[in-house]
């Protein structure tokens, strides 16, 4: 019963996935194989010395059996539009060995924030659906394809706030050290949970985030969840972002044309 809850709560974040990429419009800064298609193998465009991090990003999707792992042996049957997606969006632990994972306690039901069309929240949002990143001088804003707030992340040297009111996405600062941006995030409101499955967080958590961009297409980005409540210690998660090139995130309202909410709680 708990898998078909998670397949139908994933189904409905996910779904806004498989025609997300309506924009085709060829940027003229985005480099070129001789056949005219971006060339995700080039260098990583640079701004002030620093990579530049920008462009529509998703996590690199997980495999059949990494799918299955998470979701049962016949999850995929229910839903196939997982071109963007990462299994940590549904299990942010899916690498521990059952009875290794560093709980605390138990997790307690999924969480009713998908059916209860309330942000994903941190770090939820960067496994689940495309997310368009707009690098300034001083600040990183995210957008998200989902329906998660925009977030900000700022790059001018302030610190962290001592006494922050919880948000959903949290207060957020960042540090270059060479070519890899560290992200640095606090306040977050502790009825979200880390993803699908309902692995809490509470407002002591803190999330350190490290985005490395290889080259074009290609970004790593480095997750440690460090929330003592909650776990017995920290613990890190590790993906590949992928870019969508000539593209954008597209606009999206939980609650319109979705009929899926009504039923998830029987």
């Amino acid at each position: 019963m708990k898998n078909l809850w998670l397949i139908a709560t994933f189904m409905l974040v996910a779904n806004i996935c498989a025609n997300a990429q309506w924009l085709n419009y060829p940027e003229s800064k985005t480099p070129r194989m001789e056949d005219g298609k971006p060339n995700p193998a080039a260098p990583a465009p640079r701004r002030d010395g620093k990579p530049d991090i920008s462009g529509v990003w998703h996590p690199a999707p997980s495999t059949k059996a990494e799918w299955e792992s998470v979701l049962g042996p016949h999850g995929l049957d229910l839903q196939t539009d997982l071109d963007f997606a990462s299994k940590y969006a549904i299990n942010l632990l899916a690498d521990f060995k059952p009875g290794e994972e560093p709980l605390r306690r138990a997790p307690g039901p999924p969480p009713k924030t998908e059916n209860q069309c309330l942000p994903d929240s941190l770090p939820f949002a960067n496994y689940i659906t495309p997310f368009k990143i707009v690098q300034a001088p001083e600040q990183l804003v995210f957008l998200y394809e989902s329906k998660s707030p925009a977030r900000q992340v700022f790059l001018d040297g302030r610190p962290l706030p001592k006494d922050p009111q919880p948000s959903w996405m949290g207060y957020s600062v960042g540090k270059w050290s060479g070519d890899v941006l560290t992200v640095e995030s606090i306040g977050f409101r502790g009825d979200a949970s880390l993803d699908g499955m309902g692995h809490p967080r509470s407002e002591s958590a803190r999330i350190t985030e490290r985005y490395r961009r290889r080259d074009f297409g290609h970004m790593d980005l480095e997750t440690t969840v460090n929330d003592p409540v909650n776990y017995t210690r920290p613990f890190t998660v590790k993906v590949t972002l992928l870019l969508i090139p000539d593209s954008d995130v597209q606009e999206y309202v939980c609650a319109e044309n979705e009929r899926d909410r009504t039923h998830l709680d029987r």
